[in-house]
């Protein structure tokens, strides 16, 4: 897969399905609990604005030009990345409380933070050069 475009939408993919899955297996764990308390407006909001942002980023990394489409990557991944870390380990480290879930949501946020960093990572280090295969013998590819 040489396509930067292809590859990047590819780990904003991978990265939705994580955080989508770690919701799910938060709700899981909060509908089981005896203390489920529900989420205010403006955290259920603030969900929304950031699930909306990795859903976005899988079209917008196949439809924007090079120089968009590089930060906007930069950009959505460094918050993404920044978000994530600080949800995750801020409120348990500062005493704020701990995710319902937590051995879980400390997996697939790791996994989460990953794939973020990596995307930021391709994203920095794309030239918009790409690299294009050219058959010269048909069955034998040569670049």
């Amino acid at each position: 897969m040489h396509d930067a475009k292809e590859r990047l939408s590819l780990l904003w993919l991978f990265a939705l399905l994580n955080y989508l899955y770690a919701d799910v297996v938060g709700l899981w764990a909060m509908a089981g609990s005896r203390h489920f308390v529900s989420l205010a407006p403006w955290a259920l909001m603030g969900s929304a604005v950031l699930m909306e942002i990795p859903i976005a980023m899988i079209l917008l990394c196949r439809l924007l030009p090079f120089p968009a489409n590089r930060l906007a990557n930069i950009v959505a991944g460094s918050v993404l990345t920044l978000v994530n870390g600080f949800l995750t380990f801020v409120p348990p480290l500062a005493g704020w409380g701990r995710p319902p879930a937590f051995a879980e949501y400390l997996f697939f946020a790791t996994i989460e933070t990953v794939c973020t960093s990596v995307i930021v990572w391709q994203a920095w280090t794309w030239s918009g050069v790409e690299v294009r295969t050219v058959r010269l013998i048909p069955g034998a590819d040569a670049i």
